[in-house]
């Protein structure tokens, strides 16, 4: 249900703003839109798996608490980044 590491390394190197940028808000959402894609998935098959929904939530909570935070720092960037990410916000 996690991405592989070759995945996480991939979408850190697309949304990084410079070189060994893994904590920017942008790469923290990236990741964690991956990581609710994937749950997303294994829920079409998996439908009584509660205990993953809960995770599933916590994600989506924190994706929401971050984007927020960018879009208070600069709304710009905020805008970018959900057509970046396909997000309907």
């Amino acid at each position: 249900m996690s991405i592989t590491p070759a995945e996480k390394d991939r979408v850190i190197k697309e949304f990084a703003l410079k070189e060994g940028d893994t904590g920017s808000p942008e790469v923290q959402v990236a990741v964690l839109t991956n990581r609710i894609t994937t749950l997303t998935e294994h829920f079409k098959t998996h439908k009584k798996d509660n205990h993953s929904r809960r995770g599933l939530l916590k994600l989506v909570a924190t994706r929401r608490k971050l984007l927020d935070y960018v879009r208070g720092k600069d709304e710009a960037r905020y805008k970018d980044l959900i057509t970046r990410l396909n997000i309907r916000r």
